[in-house]
């Protein structure tokens, strides 16, 4: 019946920052930018090598996230790797801070956490 993931929303409280984060610092790929007088925002429609996409999203005066990173609802958004020391070492030489790595006790699978600019939590977690 579910076939994947198609796509994550992403509400941002800085869109320029935000944009360049995701498509400068992580890599993303531009499908789509739409501004939307009526709301006053705009939409980024960005993909993944899978096939799979992030929409940004700008909205004046959305509320922060509540807690971090045990708020109801997503919890953090996880992206699928090969090398997972490169993929650190890149967002460290951008100024991302990210966690130590560490090894998922049920899958042997090495992981570790970062935040995009607004504080989301997105994980890496390496695949091979």
């Amino acid at each position: 019946m579910l076939k994947g993931i198609h796509h994550v929303a992403i509400i941002c409280g800085d869109y320029s920052r935000s944009k360049a984060f995701y498509t400068q610092v992580l890599g993303l790929k531009v499908i789509a930018e739409n501004y939307r007088q009526a709301r006053d925002s705009y939409k980024l429609d960005l993909a993944l090598p899978d096939g799979s996409q992030v929409e940004l999203f700008s909205f004046n005066g959305a509320p922060k996230r509540p807690s971090f990173p045990e708020a109801q609802g997503l919890r953090h958004l996880a992206f699928k790797v090969d090398d997972i020391n490169q993929v650190v070492q890149h967002l460290q030489q951008h100024g991302v801070e990210v966690e130590p790595i560490r090894v998922d006790e049920y899958t042997n699978r090495q992981y570790t956490f970062f935040s995009d600019p607004d504080g989301l939590p997105l994980e890496l977690y390496q695949t091979t």
